[in-house]
């Protein structure tokens, strides 16, 4: 049995058949709380986020036109559900690293800290930055896409993933270094900055 395409299953809610918006909440719902979580390092409002799409979804299920991709449609209702959220409530806190979600283990522990690393930096980055890379390098958009839902032309897209890109490697670098830098304090290879202990 081949799957339904999203379009096909998103028509059929359009048209009233509710309960086929189960299968697209199963395939959509971890994509979401990802995309949520990595953007707003907070799970617990990326799941109030993901339930608040499939909400809009069944509201304006007549807004959806035949032929539209459905995946660029459901990530521009998510950025508006985000966008509309930090709008009724201004963020009071920052970003905590604990608050990122869990890493999948791997198999080195260089590999994990490399992981680690790669979300801190990338939580350092301006959000507008760190969306476009999490459409798509994490949710796999296409460009087109990408440039649909911002309402962009396709070589302004490019031009932001690319900058986007710089700044990311560059905070990794920076995350890096300081990291070989505490561990070799660590080991006593040299000596913490300044020579000496601040009492």
């Amino acid at each position: 049995m081949t799957l339904a395409p999203d379009e096909d299953l998103m028509l059929q809610v359009r048209d009233g058949a509710g309960e086929t918006l189960g299968v697209l909440f199963d395939r959509y719902q971890t994509p979401l709380f990802n995309f949520y979580s990595k953007l707003t390092g907070d799970p617990t409002l990326s799941e109030d986020l993901v339930q608040e799409v499939f909400l809009r979804i069944l509201k304006y299920r007549q807004s959806y036109r035949p032929g539209t991709p459905f995946r660029a449609w459901i990530y521009k209702i998510a950025r508006n559900a985000r966008i509309d959220h930090f709008r009724k409530f201004p963020r009071e806190r920052t970003f905590e690293p604990e608050m990122l979600p869990p890493v999948i283990p791997t198999d080195s522990a260089q590999e994990q800290q490399e992981v680690e690393l790669l979300q801190r930096a990338l939580q350092q980055l301006p959000e507008e930055k760190r969306e476009i890379l999490l459409l798509c390098r994490f949710q796999e958009l296409k460009y087109e896409e990408i440039a649909s839902l911002l309402g962009c032309e396709l070589n302004t897209v490019r031009t932001r993933i690319h900058r986007a890109l710089q700044e990311l490697r560059k905070n990794f670098h920076q995350l890096a270094q300081g990291t070989m830098l505490k561990k070799a304090e660590a080991a006593g290879n040299i000596p913490p900055q300044g020579g000496h202990h601040e009492v």
